[in-house]
């Protein structure tokens, strides 16, 4: 957006023995988090398997696949891939005594596939695919495939079966275009094409050169497997997710990268200094005594964004429902009164909104039909203004999307590309005084409860010192009357030493007692 200065961006990843989780920071307010399991997710955007055909589907001209998952994936005839024939001639003759190298070089790519083919002139029940995830499982349906296998890197993405190397729109100059395409030809064997990334505008030969080794390296590596078992399996999984992120958002405005677990530093340090050199010094071993997320404060900003009821700045908030067909947000004023314009205020409130709303996006990778609710406005120009807004301030959403302008009722639908299902954390806790029942001791009694269990551990236990910890509301209760209170009736009545200590983090009823030595008495 004009006038806006490049954001700084940290990359914050918390490793843990079941877990990883990556935060993204911009400007130290948190705009993307994702989670992943440190044992591995079989089913995961980009990985490529080696799949069986299960069912042929004649009129969504489709097929049901086995990849391993307890739901079925899904294929589309057009989703085959230009040169399907070739990727199956050499699966179909792979074999433990083959030369793989010699047969992928020799295979022919042929006539591509004609747009308007059948998939049951292709496909049969029992034929083994390669198949790459496009779209996770979400909720019932199973993972989305294709059979045009790519293999994204930060610069170069590599094509196997295909010979044709594309350039990016986005990299302007003509000299530097030839400079790209001459390179990237010269250093790819027989039957392999790529996409060259913006990213790769202004890279050296021996970045580019060691990039696509390493990605031809991956897809090479994968053949043994076809070829000494014809089994549903993984064939390899795309880069963890630290590097993936590392991969689509890495640029000059990175400032920091901190990870608490050696390895998967190690791991990072390595593939930054792969794609970017000169940036490997900002990956950074966390070795604080604090928890990382507590130390860069995005425990607590994941607690106060991931709610059903997300607050903004002046009082006004957002309310965000999710379902399996849409989601939806309401945007609310609040008590928020700036100024006596009630059209002015609308309008500065829906910007506002639209802000966090980007935000939201990202953090929770919400997609499919979004649709928001703002606050009602008058004036065109408003309306035409916020939808204007609400495009800059996605621009920088790697996921595809769409804003459409304001209905007459003040309704935005935004599309934003589904792969994975909706991130969503509970960010409610139990409650410590009805522990989820929704019920509590009355007050009309906490103090005969509290007299009772002092006269237990006097009487009975021979205590004559004690400290009850209350919460400062029960404390007050406890302590009023100068001559007559509670605690003062108690010393006399039990001839006990008893102190009184206020905790502000206890509930409105919680209360504990400790005898002299500070143990906690159950």
């Amino acid at each position: 957006m004009e006038g806006l200065t490049k954001p700084e961006k940290d990359l914050i990843v918390d490793v843990t023995p079941t877990q990883v989780h990556i935060a993204l920071m911009e400007n130290h307010r948190l705009i993307e988090y994702s989670a992943e399991s440190s044992t591995g997710n079989k089913f995961t955007v980009g990985d490529v398997h080696l799949g069986r055909v299960k069912k042929i589907l004649p009129n969504l001209n489709a097929a049901f696949v086995d990849i391993g998952d307890k739901k079925e994936a899904f294929i589309h005839y057009l989703d085959l891939g230009l040169y399907f024939h070739a990727f199956d001639q050499f699966v179909r003759e792979s074999n433990q005594n083959t030369n793989l190298k010699d047969l992928y070089s020799g295979i022919k790519t042929g006539d591509p596939l004609p747009k308007e083919g059948r998939i049951e002139e292709i496909l049969r029940p029992g034929q083994m695919i390669v198949a790459q995830i496009v779209k996770e499982p979400i909720s019932t349906k199973g993972s989305r495939l294709t059979a045009e296998i790519s293999l994204a890197g930060r610069n170069i993405v590599l094509l196997p079966f295909a010979s044709k190397v594309s350039i990016s729109q986005k990299i302007a100059g003509k000299e530097e275009k030839r400079r790209l395409e001459t390179l990237v030809k010269s250093i790819l064997p027989k039957n392999y094409g790529a996409i060259i990334r913006t990213a790769a505008e202004g890279k050296n030969a021996a970045t580019l050169v060691g990039e696509t080794e390493s990605l031809i390296e991956k897809w090479e590596g994968s053949w043994k497997k076809i070829a000494t078992s014809k089994n549903v399996q993984l064939l390899f999984t795309e880069y963890s997710k630290t590097t993936t992120v590392l991969r689509d958002l890495l640029n000059d405005s990175f400032s920091n990268i901190w990870i608490n677990d050696e390895r998967v530093a190690e791991e990072a340090r390595k593939y930054v200094s792969l794609i970017s050199p000169e940036q490997e010094k900002i990956v950074h071993l966390y070795e604080g005594k604090q928890p990382i997320f507590d130390h860069f404060e995005v425990t607590r900003q994941i607690k106060g964004s991931f709610g059903k009821v997300v607050p903004m700045r002046q009082g006004a908030y957002l309310v965000i429902e999710t379902t399996e067909a849409l989601n939806v947000i309401d945007v609310n004023s609040g008590i928020r009164t700036k100024t006596a314009d009630q059209e002015e205020n609308s309008f500065e409130v829906n910007k506002i909104a639209a802000e966090e709303i980007a935000r939201q996006l990202r953090l929770r990778d919400m997609g499919g039909i979004v649709i928001v609710d703002f606050i009602d406005m008058e004036s065109n120009d408003h309306k035409n203004a916020l939808h204007k807004y609400m495009q800059e301030l996605m621009e920088n959403d790697r996921a595809k999307h769409n804003v459409l302008p304001l209905t007459k009722f003040g309704l935005m639908q935004i599309t934003r590309q589904r792969i994975r299902p909706v991130t969503e954390i509970n960010t409610s806790e139990q409650c410590p005084v009805c522990h989820g029942t929704g019920k509590i001791h009355s007050s009309v009694v906490i103090d005969e409860e509290i007299e009772r269990k002092i006269a237990f551990y006097v009487i009975e236990k021979g205590v004559r010192s004690l400290t009850l910890k209350t919460s400062p509301i029960l404390g007050a209760y406890l302590k009023r009357g100068l001559f007559n209170s509670f605690l003062t009736k108690w010393r006399k009545r039990y001839k006990v030493k008893l102190e009184l200590q206020e905790v502000t983090e206890f509930s409105v009823l919680q209360n504990e007692l400790f005898n002299e030595k500070g143990d906690k008495l159950e």
